[in-house]
C-alpha cells in the first residue's frame, strides 16, 4: 500500500486528493489528512510543518516520496494512461527539476498564506 499524507485544510490540496481518491483503486492507497490529525505523520519523524508544506507519500517498501516525487508515485498507480504519461514525462531529468522548482514555489506561497500552516509554525 501507498500512504499519502496531505493538507486537508488546503482547498486546492483537498480537491486534488478527492479527485485521486475517485480514480484510485481502494487497495492501493491510504489517504491521511495531516492537517486534521498530525499524529498520523509526526511519529514517523516528519514534522507537521514539512507535511503541510509539501505532499508526502510512503511506498510499500517504506521509502518517502516528497513533493513532485509523491505526485509521480501517485500518478503511476492511478491506472490510467493520462496519469502514467504525466508521471513518465515528469521523471525526465530536466522536467523533474523544473517541476520541482515550480511546485516548491507554489507550495511555499500556499503555506505562507494559509492560517493553519502559519499556526503550525508556532
Amino acid at each position: 500500500m501507498i500512504t499519502v499524507y496531505y493538507d486537508g485544510k488546503c482547498g486546492m490540496c483537498s480537491k486534488e486528493i478527492r479527485h485521486y481518491k475517485q480514480l484510485a483503486r481502494p487497495d492501493i492507497f491510504i489517504w491521511h489528512d495531516v492537517a486534521t490529525d498530525p499524529s498520523l505523520i509526526e511519529p514517523l519523524g516528519v514534522p507537521l510543518v514539512d507535511a503541510l508544506r509539501r505532499l508526502h507519500a510512503r511506498d510499500a517498501e517504506g521509502n518517502w516520496h516528497i513533493g513532485v516525487a509523491a505526485f509521480i508515485l501517485i500518478w503511476r498507480h492511478l491506472g490510467r494512461l493520462k496519469w502514467s504519461s504525466m508521471a513518465w514525462f515528469l521523471k525526465l531529468p530536466l522536467m523533474f527539476q523544473i517541476a520541482t522548482f515550480a511546485y516548491n514555489k507554489l507550495s511555499d506561497h500556499r503555506f505562507a498564506n494559509l492560517a493553519h500552516c502559519q499556526m503550525a509554525l508556532k
